[in-house]
């Protein structure tokens, strides 16, 4: 048989279905698969945490759920959204830093929001009414 033409592309190096040169960073089976596994793990550890009380304090246990929410979410980034430092020139770069700025955002507004909520739709204390009818 003939020998393929330097220009011709090799096997699995199409645009349908290869890695191919424009666009190196498109998943795999193997990719997407140890993308979903990782995301699955970091789902299940922060239920187990919080569902079986693993950690006495609360404050810790937010901590370590965050963290995870952060670790997923780069999960997600790089196996899922194929964004890395190498491609389109660093444009994909820039994407992932604003999607970190936008994740530090929404985690800290969260949290805000949910300390609030907690402080202000819990009962007065019985020293607060005191104050209160005293005034």
């Amino acid at each position: 048989m003939s020998h393929p033409s330097p220009s011709a592309p090799e096997h699995g190096t199409s645009h349908h279905g290869g890695h191919d040169a424009e666009h190196p960073n498109h998943g795999s089976l193997r990719g997407y698969l140890t993308g979903f596994v990782l995301a699955a793990i970091l789902t299940i550890i922060p239920f187990w945490l919080v569902m079986g009380h693993a950690i006495p304090s609360p404050l810790v246990t937010t901590l370590i759920v965050l963290g995870l929410a952060v670790v997923q979410i780069v999960v997600h980034v790089i196996y899922f959204l194929h964004l890395d430092t190498r491609s389109e020139s660093g444009w994909n770069m820039l994407a992932f830093i604003f999607t970190i700025v936008l994740v530090v955002i929404v985690l800290g507004a969260s949290v805000w929001v949910m300390y609030n909520e907690n402080a202000n739709m819990m009962p007065m204390s019985p020293q607060y009414m005191n104050h209160k009818q005293g005034s």
